[in-house]
C-alpha cells in the first residue's frame, strides 16, 4: 500500500528559521491598516519598497503585460521581474494564492 508523502512545512523545507512564527503573527491580523502597520514596523523602508514593487510586479505578469514594460511601469529591473515570474510560475503558490483571492475581492466590490 502506496502511503501519500508528507511535505515539511515551509519553514523546515526553506531553511529559515522563524518563518513559521512569523506566519503564524501575519494570520493574527485582521485588517488592511493591520497588516500594513505590522509591515511597517517589520520592514526598512526600502525593503517594504521592494515587497511593493515584487506584488505590482505580478500584478502586471497576471495581467500580460511585457517584462520591459512592467520593469518601466513599477520601477524595476528586468532581472526582478523574471525572477517574479519564476516564482509565480515555479513557486510554492503563495503568489498565486494571494493574486487569486485579491482577484476575487475585486470582483465582489464591484
Amino acid at each position: 500500500m502506496a502511503s501519500t508523502p508528507v511535505e515539511k512545512p515551509l519553514e523546515e523545507s526553506e531553511g529559515v528559521p522563524g518563518l513559521g512564527g512569523l506566519a503564524d503573527a501575519v494570520t493574527t491580523l485582521r485588517t488592511q491598516d493591520e497588516v500594513a502597520r505590522f509591515l511597517r514596523d517589520l520592514c526598512t523602508l526600502p525593503e517594504l519598497e521592494a515587497l511593493a514593487h515584487r506584488w505590482q510586479t505580478v500584478l502586471l505578469l497576471d495581467e500580460g503585460v511585457p517584462y520591459v514594460e512592467i520593469a518601466a511601469r513599477v520601477p524595476t529591473s528586468t532581472a526582478t521581474v523574471t525572477r517574479v515570474a519564476q516564482w509565480l510560475r515555479h513557486g510554492t503558490g503563495g503568489y498565486r494564492i494571494a493574486l487569486e483571492r485579491t482577484r476575487r475581492r475585486e470582483r465582489r466590490r464591484r
